[in-house]
């Protein structure tokens, strides 16, 4: 029996370790922890790779998103869109920092936030959108920039599961995810398709001002050390994160191939059963699969999982509970079945292992344990 896990860092890290390990002796042996020239690499060389002018590090992805709109001066009571079908860190920051936050619905075949359900939700109070780039391919940001051109909107992509997916213009333009909106935002939590062995994250923009006031917000609001104009917070990423990413960067396309390899795999393998629901992939974007997330038709999904983890099949549910129904969030302007296909989705998606390590004797097991339980 195999031990299929979620995502095989271990393995990841083991044709890597010698770089790895070189980089992070040469920080101890500097003493070179908060800044340095390991950040300043990495951030270049990011945005080199994703062809945008400023990468701003920071601490994490979910500051990155309340840096964002700290940086564009929203202020309380100001409306902000989002999708009610994501990780909790979307709606999160729009809570911490008094904004009112605005949840619509998904599409049913790429799970990724409706345009339509966007124009219908726009009032008066609404400045920004934050579409979600959910599982690794990109929202339709055309049809999102065409609506906050016409109502005067800032959008701030939450590009945390689709690093390196590339999204077409009907012009034929091609842009890499998260620098197509006013800010783009992401996590390099360790699972993550670009990720390193801590916290971290960064921001994303091609406007030299706003990237100004970013760096400002990041750094205690302060542009000339100990004058500080702005309120800000204290968000860093640290050289040796940045070191790990800078070596994994250089390896991100591969990683991305390996994962729409193993996509491929399953995609073919559940072919054969009407049963199993397989990610769909929008015409504009490519799909560098953070997750691999079907949709079960008439299959318990308990009862499944429990056959999984009995085989050594890591699985999990993304997301179980929709933003609207968590406790913290409960709205009287929402309830139950206002959301009918995010509330569908959360009842009946499970997630398979994905990740850059697989083997095909190995997806060969999962996809197998998968159909023996199905029938």
């Amino acid at each position: 029996m195999y031990n299929i896990p979620m995502v095989d860092l271990v393995g990841q890290y083991n044709k890597i370790k010698t770089e790895v390990d070189a980089s992070i002796q040469d920080i101890l042996s500097k003493a070179s922890f908060i800044g340095g020239p390991y950040v300043k690499q990495f951030q270049e060389n990011l945005q080199s790779y994703l062809n945008v002018k400023h990468v701003i590090p920071c601490a994490n992805g979910t500051d990155a998103l309340q840096v964002a709109m700290m940086a564009l001066n929203l202020q309380p009571g100001d409306e902000v869109i989002t999708t009610t079908f994501t990780f909790i860190a979307t709606a999160e920051v729009i809570a911490l920092l008094r904004l009112t936050p605005v949840l619509v619905d998904i599409e049913k075949d790429s799970y990724n936030i409706d345009p339509q359900a966007i124009e219908r939700a726009i009032t008066p109070k609404t400045k920004a959108i934050v579409p979600v780039h959910i599982f690794g391919q990109c929202a339709n940001m055309e049809a999102i920039l065409d609506i906050a051109k016409r109502h005067n909107l800032y959008v701030i992509e939450d590009n945390a599961q689709a690093i390196g997916a590339d999204y077409s213009f009907s012009d034929g333009s091609v842009m890499k995810s998260g620098t197509i909106g006013t800010i783009g935002c992401t996590s390099f939590f360790p699972s993550k398709n670009l990720g390193c062995y801590g916290d971290g994250g960064a921001l994303f923009t091609n406007d030299d001002e706003l990237a100004d006031q970013i760096r400002i917000v990041v750094n205690h609001g302060m542009k000339t050390r100990y004058y500080h104009d702005y309120v800000g917070v204290n968000s860093r990423l640290d050289a040796i994160q940045a070191a790990v990413l800078d070596i994994k960067l250089k390896h991100l396309d591969e990683y991305i191939a390996a994962r729409q390899y193993a996509a491929a795999y399953y995609d073919k393998a559940f072919s054969i059963t009407d049963k199993i629901i397989t990610p769909k992939k929008s015409a504009f974007t490519t799909h560098v699969y953070h997750q691999y997330v079907i949709v079960l038709n008439g299959v318990d999904r308990a009862k499944l999982m429990e056959h999984l983890q009995s085989k050594g099949i890591s699985c999990a549910i993304y997301y179980p509970v929709p933003l609207h129904e968590q406790k913290a969030y409960q709205d009287p302007r929402y309830k139950k079945g206002d959301f009918p296909v995010s509330e569908y989705l959360c009842d009946n998606v499970i997630a398979l292992p994905m990740h850059t390590e697989f083997t095909d004797e190995q997806l060969e097991y999962v996809t197998k344990s998968v159909l023996e339980f199905i029938g």
